[in-house]
């Protein structure tokens, strides 16, 4: 992931915000118990993770297979680009555990479109799709361009308005103008809740005026940009592992965390790291990638 992404992190101030005033009115409306932690990157068709987390000889065909195994969850980017065919989406629920959640890109067709998609039906058309991934199917969100700003909320109200219910939605908002001006955030945080949609949270290097933490229900998703496995990476990730538990202790139930790193290759070693440290700290109903044991060759002589 580009956006955010700066080449000098030395002088970032990496400590996550406090959590805004306006969550204890969520966590009020919460109960506590059962929560569980999603953990997943942005694709599956690495090649590079054969011999580490795909079996050495592993056919392309089968990498979904393979992730699935490590991996309780997937950031489904493929479908911002255009909404799969049913018989994909059968397949990509066949090829999966029962515990495994896609959380779809909402189509660009709908996030870069002036309404949003609301004057056709181009909404009913993606959703209903989608929903070929039946209990599968987790969040779907809306990753809205760099220049739609804050004076375009009653577009954003309009969307809320025609999106079906039933569907779980974060959206991810980019220009700076929603978080200039912490009335403004708050405003957006309230048409949230009204509408009972959520705002994904973002932490990038580059950009930590998105980082609003804001908490809408008792879901949480959380795209996390790391630079390389860079020390800092392992830090911020123990300190988004305390926060998350101080957010269970509240009632929050889905915690759905997306690593990226540069060209995803590094990602599964942070998603590593943080189920193995995540679960030795909190009970939770969770998986994560393990690498594999490279077969050991037979000595002859």
């Amino acid at each position: 992931m580009k956006f955010g992404k700066i080449e000098d992190i030395s002088k970032v101030d990496f400590t996550l915000p406090e959590d805004p005033l306006e969550n204890n009115a969520v966590f009020d409306t919460l109960t506590i118990g059962d929560p569980e932690l999603f953990i997943g990157c942005t694709g599956w068709g690495m090649k590079e993770w054969k011999g580490s987390y795909y079996p050495e000889k592993t056919k392309a065909e089968n990498f979904l297979f393979e992730y699935g195994k490590q991996f309780n969850s997937i950031e489904l980017n493929s479908t911002h680009y255009g909404t799969p065919k049913h018989e994909t989406l059968e397949k990509w629920y066949g090829d999966t555990p029962s515990d495994f959640k896609f959380c779809p890109k909402l189509h660009k067709a709908i996030s870069h479109r002036k309404t949003l998609g609301t004057d056709s039906d181009i909404i009913e058309n993606t959703v209903n799709a989608l929903s070929t991934l039946n209990e599968k199917l987790g969040p779907i969100f809306m990753q809205l361009p760099p220049y739609f700003d804050s004076s375009r909320l009653s577009s954003l109200v309009h969307f809320f308005e025609v999106f079906p219910s039933e569907f779980d939605l974060s959206i991810e908002l980019r220009h700076p103008s929603w978080f200039e001006d912490k009335s403004r955030t708050d405003e957006l945080h309230h048409m949230a809740l009204e509408y009972n949609k959520s705002l994904l949270i973002t932490d990038v290097a580059g950009r930590r005026d998105i980082l609003h933490m804001r908490v809408c229900g008792d879901y949480l998703m959380i795209r996390f940009v790391g630079n390389g496995l860079h020390p800092t990476d392992f830090s911020r990730v123990d300190e988004w592992i305390l926060r998350i538990q101080s957010y269970i202790a509240k009632g929050l139930k889905k915690i759905y965390f997306f690593p990226h790193e540069p060209d995803n290759i590094l990602a599964p070693q942070l998603a590593e790291y943080l189920c193995n440290k995540f679960t030795s700290s909190i009970e939770i109903k969770t998986r994560g990638p393990k690498k594999i044991d490279r077969p050991k060759q037979l000595n002859l002589f």
